[in-house]
């Protein structure tokens, strides 16, 4: 049995779950929130209980001491030489990094040079990596890269029609991101349905906050919404999705906008909360909704329309179907969305069994009647547990 801990570190927070492999026991979990601000919170779950600390948490390094320590004093595990392995999320591994790989120098050096791609996710997986590094130094440490499930696209899918100098100078083209949560519920998605995945079409859809669709041919990612960042695709809680790149260049005439504020504002001020007005929560936007406020109402329809516009366009380059999964807090959670979205492709064969569908939240169900011709399913995602099983394979 080899004790494996999943990282994953934000600008300033930091998730993690402890896991016995290859059991994949979940031995605890939690996170770090508010990392560098006045007052930090740590929660922990100990035997199931949470417990909540609140203190000052300057930094990562000082998050990561104080996990450890609560390891140990919680006593989840004796020496923290029993943890073999951590496996690290890393979000933009570009053209490099395909596949998930064991951490040395030379792989840190070429991580960095991708932080333009990915500027605010980048540095924080490394701030995070070191700190554990330096903490558990015999400990073999592995990045598993979101990016890494859509490196099977194929050329005519991830370029761009732009000059072509620009993807040979910058590289830019679509990479697609939420790859690990797209391969964890592809792959439970033929577990469940008793299928092996080299013979199934599916197409997955992680809606929360940020959101993507993909579509997943014999197991492996054909196409996905995001881009070159993740600013294009669906609309999001704060970020705008495909617009027509003209209305940046316009708006920055008009509103005098620099570069960064343009990019700030798709970035943070679009999506749900800029056509609602209301909140960037799909919660609180359907709160509103039900009110009768008239932009909220408006903003669940733009967004199903948008999964929906993918998902018609993934069975063309599929060629068929045999299954669309939902996943992510919106997907997990909102049965209503699940059903817009549903609604506008049953022209390809899928439907809801509402009864299924009504009020399940969060839990793996087939959420299609019994004799339906595509499969429609939730499945929560797990990357942790996927960060984990690829870490495991570089310790055994």
């Amino acid at each position: 049995m080899t004790k494996i801990i999943s990282v994953n570190a934000g600008s300033s927070s930091l998730k993690f779950q402890l896991f016995e492999m290859p059991q994949e026991t979940v031995l605890t979990s939690g996170v770090f929130e508010r990392i560098g601000l006045e007052e930090g919170i740590f929660t922990i779950k100990v035997n199931g209980e949470k417990k909540v600390i609140k203190e000052p948490i300057p930094d990562h390094t000082k998050a990561v001491s104080m996990l450890l320590d609560a390891l140990v004093n919680y006593k989840i595990v004796e020496h923290l030489d029993e943890i073999k392995g951590a496996g690290h999320r890393a979000v933009h591994g570009g053209e490099i990094f395909t596949v998930s790989v064991k951490v040395d120098d030379d792989v840190v050096e070429k991580f960095e040079s991708l932080n333009d791609l990915a500027p605010l996710h980048n540095p924080a997986g490394l701030v995070g990596y070191r700190a554990f590094k330096e903490a558990l130094p015999n400990c073999v440490h592995t990045f598993v890269f979101d990016t890494a499930f859509h490196s099977t696209m194929e050329p005519d899918t991830y370029l761009y029609a732009l000059p072509y100098e620009y993807y040979e100078k910058y590289q830019v083209r679509r990479y697609g991101f939420h790859g690990t949560s797209h391969k964890y519920v592809a792959y439970r998605c033929a577990e469940l349905m008793n299928k092996n995945i080299e013979d199934m079409k599916i197409i997955t859809c992680h809606l929360g906050n940020g959101g993507s669709v993909t579509a997943v041919d014999h197991g492996k990612s054909i196409n996905t919404s995001m881009g070159f960042t993740p600013l294009a695709g669906v609309m999001m809680g704060t970020r705008c999705g495909d617009i027509d790149p003209a209305i940046v260049t316009f708006l920055q005439k008009k509103e005098n906008l620099s570069a960064e504020e343009a990019e700030d504002i798709l970035n943070k001020h679009s999506g749900m909360l800029g056509v609602s007005g209301v909140s960037s929560d799909g919660r609180d936007v359907e709160a509103a909704a039900k009110e009768g406020n008239e932009r909220a109402v408006l903003t669940e329809k733009i967004f199903a329309n948008r999964v929906a516009s993918y998902i018609g366009s993934y069975y063309v380059q599929l060629g068929g179907l045999d299954a669309i999964v939902f996943t992510g807090g919106i997907g997990e959670n909102d049965a209503k969305m699940r059903k817009r979205i549903i609604d506008r492709v049953k022209v390809l064969g899928a439907d809801l069994d509402d009864a299924k569908n009504d009020g399940t939240r969060g839990v793996e169900k087939c959420l299609s009647p019994d004799n339906g011709k595509v499969a429609v399913w939730l499945i929560p995602t797990n990357e942790e547990l996927m960060i984990a099983r690829d870490a495991y394979q570089f310790v055994k």
